[in-house]
């Protein structure tokens, strides 16, 4: 069983993604504590929003005083859900939440029935619940629950890094699910220095994303759509607006995200594993398919674009166990997509440390179709290696001296 915890500002928009489900016939409300019941006995978005306004009323300095937690058992558990309710109710009271207004809806829109609980981090007066050591309570309170009531218990892995990412298949159904449940994870866990990788990233899992713009009122914004793709990357039904899904996975929070990502990837030297991974495979196999098994044994995906011809233009590289994105290029001139066309495409000789290359060169037909005016999907993606390497040293440089100006303000 794993659980997950996070924190918010917005009460209104959890309750209303959990009510969505009740009037869809997906979830319902299996325990409410302290909470009021409308006329009809029922928890409606209005009445659990006065059920939780004394205590944000009273709430003195925490920025983020929602809570919203999943508590989500293996698929092949048989929990009933005055089960769920008892389990809901024991995390709650381990976690220092027992006396807070809470509700507890069963969710059954995909094929593991799992909990969601909604309360706040604040009590009646205002004050933070303590939530030190939060993560290794949880985990704790876990491993009693499985065996008090016999379920499955969480590999260590799992318990790392949650519930695995899984594809969206659209011809399942709550596709809006589906979707959440790849983005937010990849948004919050993988390092991404463009818009361009990040939506690589995302066609992996059957998602697409495009930029949009516009002007309104004569005051000009733009947005990220999401879209379920199937099997050929191609949509599939209605697209979806970022805002549907929280500002973590809209345009200013993945700018921020490439920034720190950045950072990161230039400070813990996280390119170095994959450029050794991938040059290994190049030597150790002799076409295509066993290059692509060879890196997904070490944890890598590798995603190349080609036009009609069946030629390379592209190529993507997924580093899943340091969960970094990198174009090809970016590797080095050694990685680009000409190299792995030359591979693959005809030409016996493989490249080895006294070839020279030449730098990557644009297709006309790019993976990511632009406007002709620049959007953030342009965002750090130069052409070559060297120029990837001045724009990080740049952009680390600018966020130090941002933050060293900040601490003498």
């Amino acid at each position: 069983m794993i659980a997950k915890i996070s924190s918010g500002n917005t009460l209104y928009g959890i309750l209303s993604y959990n009510q969505i489900k009740v009037d869809e016939d997906h979830a319902k409300v299996i325990f409410a504590n302290k909470m009021i019941e409308n006329a009809e006995g029922n928890f409606d978005i209005h009445t659990c929003l006065n059920s939780f306004e004394p205590y944000l009323l009273a709430n003195k300095r925490t920025e983020k005083p929602v809570l919203h937690i999943s508590i989500n058992p293996d698929p092949k558990d048989k929990v009933s859900d005055e089960q769920l309710s008892e389990i809901a109710q024991i995390y709650m009271e381990k976690m220092g939440y027992g006396d807070q207004p809470f509700i507890v809806y069963k969710h059954e829109d995909i094929e593991r029935r799992h909990i969601h609980i909604v309360s706040l981090r604040v009590d009646e007066d205002g004050k933070k619940i303590d939530h030190n050591f939060e993560r290794r309570r949880s985990m704790d309170a876990c491993r009693e629950l499985e065996q008090k009531y016999g379920l499955i218990p969480a590999d260590q892995k799992q318990r790392q890094e949650g519930l695995p990412l899984k594809k969206v298949e659209y011809e399942k159904g709550d596709v809006k699910h589906q979707i959440v449940n790849v983005i937010r994870p990849i948004a919050k866990n993988y390092h991404f220095l463009s818009l361009k990788e990040y939506k690589a990233l995302l066609t992996l899992y059957n998602v697409g994303v495009e930029e949009v713009r516009g002007e309104v009122k004569g005051k000009e914004y733009k947005g990220l759509i999401y879209s379920a793709l199937n099997d050929k990357s191609e949509k599939v039904g209605n697209p979806f607006k970022s805002s549907l899904f929280g500002k973590n996975v809209g345009t200013d929070s993945l700018e921020k995200r490439i920034e720190k990502s950045a950072e990161i990837i230039k400070s813990k030297g996280l390119k170095e594993r994959s450029k050794k991974v991938i040059a290994d495979a190049i030597r150790t196999t002799n076409n295509r398919a066993d290059f692509e098994k060879a890196l997904e044994k070490q944890g890598i995906s590798v995603l190349f674009r080609t036009n009609d011809e069946g030629r390379i233009y592209g190529a993507t590289f997924v580093d899943h166990e340091q969960k970094c994105v990198f174009n090809g290029s970016r590797l080095g001139k050694e990685f680009s997509a000409n190299v792995f066309n030359d591979l693959f495409n005809g030409k016996d000789n493989k490249p080895d440390e006294k070839q020279t290359f030449e730098p990557f060169q644009k297709s006309d037909k790019e993976f990511v179709e632009n406007s002709n005016s620049s959007g953030i999907f342009d965002s750090f993606t130069p052409d070559n290696s060297a120029s990837d390497d001045i724009a990080e040293q740049d952009l680390v440089r600018r966020l130090k001296k941002k933050k060293k100006k900040q601490r003498h303000l």
